[in-house]
């Protein structure tokens, strides 16, 4: 009885740890990007964190998927979106980095990243809108500013 009762107890425990193990994505590691270097590493120039310029990206369990990020680079007046994962960070999975420049519509770079997606646009004295994605398991969560700002 004592070796039936041991197998039951070990085979509950594994159980448990693939349950908790599979209802996860990965997420251990980081991601090693910032908003800047990724903008940099697509686009190349120096670019600045704009003010209300980020929004973090949640699933509706409450897991933080991503973060999305607009960043302005003062020399030429582009902007650029980034949108930096959180789950899956070195899988080949979807990401979307989204603008909309006033008197334009909506571009994205929706795509398989390992770790971000990013877009730029001119804007300059013009106002930005921007979205970032993230795909968690089989649905597409997002964030973003839907209203005019960073005007200039």
């Amino acid at each position: 009885m004592r070796g039936l009762a041991r197998r039951l107890a070990i085979s509950i425990l594994s159980a448990t740890v693939a349950a908790v193990t599979l209802a996860s994505p990965a997420q251990a590691a980081a991601n090693p990007f910032t908003a800047a270097q990724a903008c940099n590493n697509d686009f190349g120039g120096s670019w600045a964190y704009a003010s209300d310029g980020h929004r973090s990206i949640y699933a509706s369990d409450g897991t933080k998927v991503g973060d999305v990020y607009l960043m302005y680079n003062s020399a030429s007046g582009y902007n650029c979106v980034a949108t930096l994962k959180r789950v899956a960070v070195g899988s080949t999975t979807g990401v979307s980095a989204g603008i909309r420049v006033e008197g334009g519509s909506w571009v994205r770079d929706p795509g398989n990243y390992k770790y971000y997606a990013a877009i730029q646009r001119s804007a300059r004295d013009k106002c930005v809108m921007y979205e970032g994605e993230v795909l968690y398991f089989t649905s597409w969560q997002s964030a973003g500013r839907y209203s005019w700002g960073n005007c200039g």
